[in-house]
């Protein structure tokens, strides 16, 4: 197949960016487990955890190296689900819109496109996350010896206890909250800032420029892309962090975010996640394109009219 030649967005091709999906959430957020739970017991206990490498140092003091890395279990395995259905049906919903609204309107309405098959992959993408979420911020911010640490024991503490819990699923709308403005905000910026590195900064054909030039286009907007995302979900990720505190057993989201206050939602730990989520999301797309690049598949964003022909060979 010719390098510009169309590439059919078949079973196949959606299976490849679920796998894709897999490896640039699953690794990313397994990796970035230190400065998560440095974020989680911020917004938890923001007395005590006052900044990133003081928080850190009294988790590895009072728990050692151990301490730091919480939760890398259900991190590694949700993320990965989540990452599945995320971009992979992020790729199916962007195609079915545009083939819905016809090659005209997809042009003409292209940023409303990726707004609405991004809102609706998230849906899914969240139902399988959140029973691993909130064990996840369960282990990260239980005080150490109150609640196993270990995957598959938390997990059976968060079974037997589900009304004290709520799991698997008493997190969802506050995830979906957070997660679907934030991958909104994810795709939107992200489509939009490649697109303006390719008109304004590369203005031939993405096409001509080398496979590194084009993801480093990538993993720059990816970046920037992040830091939007991390203001824009800021409030929503507080709430489930707090979720999980004991003083809060029982309470509803709108009674923790009352007493909580909206200041402290949108302020207590975002610098640590702005940072943890621009890293992130830049190395989420730089490894997500690096996978479609090697199974032939191209780097995100193509003009209308191409991505449009593409789904009709279908």
């Amino acid at each position: 197949m010719s390098h510009l030649a169309p590439v059919p967005h078949d079973t196949a091709y959606y299976a490849k960016c679920m796998l894709g999906g897999v490896l640039a959430c699953g690794l990313t957020h397994a990796g970035i487990t230190p400065l998560d739970v440095a974020k989680c017991n911020m917004q938890v206990n923001p007395a005590k955890y006052t900044g990133l490498t003081s928080g850190l140092a009294t988790l590895i003091r009072e728990e050692g190296q151990t301490g730091i890395w919480k939760g890398f279990g259900p991190t590694l395995v949700g993320y990965s689900l989540q990452g599945m259905f995320k971009y992979g049906l992020y790729e199916v919903f962007k195609d079915l819109y545009s083939d819905l609204a016809g090659e005209e309107n997809a042009k003409k309405y292209k940023p409303a496109i990726w707004l609405a098959g991004s809102a609706s992959a998230e849906v899914f993408a969240d139902i399988a996350l959140c029973p691993l979420e909130m064990t996840k911020v369960k282990i990260q911010t239980s005080p150490s010896g109150t609640f196993p640490t270990s995957f598959g024991a938390a997990l059976a503490e968060m079974r037997k206890n589900k009304v004290d819990t709520r799991y698997p699923f008493g997190s969802l709308v506050p995830l979906w909250s957070r997660q679907i403005p934030y991958t909104m905000a994810k795709f939107f910026f992200f489509e939009k800032i490649v697109q303006l590195f390719y008109t304004h900064v590369f203005t031939e054909a993405k096409e001509t420029y080398s496979k590194s030039t084009q993801l480093g286009v990538t993993f720059a907007s990816g970046y920037l892309a992040g830091v939007v995302c991390a203001i824009v979900s800021h409030p929503a990720d507080s709430i489930v962090s707090l979720m999980g505190k004991p003083a809060h057993k029982g309470k509803s989201v709108g009674q923790i975010a009352s007493e909580t206050g909206i200041v402290a939602l949108a302020t207590k730990g975002l610098g640590t996640r702005v940072i943890m989520i621009g890293t992130l999301t830049g190395f989420q797309w730089w490894i997500y394109d690096t996978f479609k690049s090697s199974m032939g598949l191209g780097t995100t964003w193509w003009k209308v009219d191409f991505q449009y022909m593409c789904f009709r060979l279908r």
